[in-house]
């Protein structure tokens, strides 16, 4: 197959974007694919910028920040697999994926996964909890992650071709997502 697609999987934290890509990847059965996972180009914890909470002016580890991450890394990983003749299809999912001009220019189809606040909110206490706290990792999102993922993240919705609803786990998006790309694929 010469052919081969790019698709972008971007969403606030704890939206479903993983599962997601997941769920596309099983609809693709078959396919040669890639899937590049934005955590996985996590900055080291020193390495990561510290900020400020707007309002209670407590300094925290800033893990929802463009400079976060080690994007020029990620991004010669992407186009290497986008130009490369290893895979059918190029997945790459992330907080930051749509908020990225250079990986939005490599990318043919791009895709946000839309979750309510508050139940991203308890995904991600529960998630962190165990790790951190569950007092730390409330306060730090409602001092600062949701602020992030409202600068950052919630304006790329827009940039996107397709909005799919990330509270409901029915397969039909992915469903949908996959007969696109074997589509373009013929």
């Amino acid at each position: 197959m010469s052919k081969k697609i790019a698709v972008a999987i971007g969403g606030c934290t704890q939206s479903g974007k993983t599962t997601f890509a997941k769920e596309l990847e099983e609809k693709l059965a078959g396919l040669r694919i890639k899937i590049f996972h934005m955590d996985y180009y996590f900055k080291p914890d020193e390495e990561r910028p510290r900020s400020e909470a707007p309002y209670t002016k407590k300094i925290y580890m800033d893990s929802n920040k463009p400079e976060s991450f080690f994007m020029p890394r990620l991004r010669k990983e992407l186009i290497d697999a986008v130009i490369g003749n290893n895979y059918d299809v190029v997945i790459v999912e992330g907080t930051m994926v749509l908020h990225d001009k250079k990986i939005l220019a490599a990318i043919d189809l791009k895709i946000f996964v839309d979750t309510r606040p508050d139940e991203r909110a308890v995904r991600y206490i529960e998630k962190y909890s165990e790790w951190y706290g569950r007092e730390f990792v409330r306060d730090s999102y409602i001092d600062l992650v949701r602020f992030r993922m409202d600068e950052y993240v919630e304006p790329t919705k827009w940039k996107a071709d397709m909005i799919i609803n990330g509270s409901v786990k029915s397969g039909h998006a992915a469903g949908m997502a996959a007969a696109y790309i074997k589509d373009c694929l013929r």
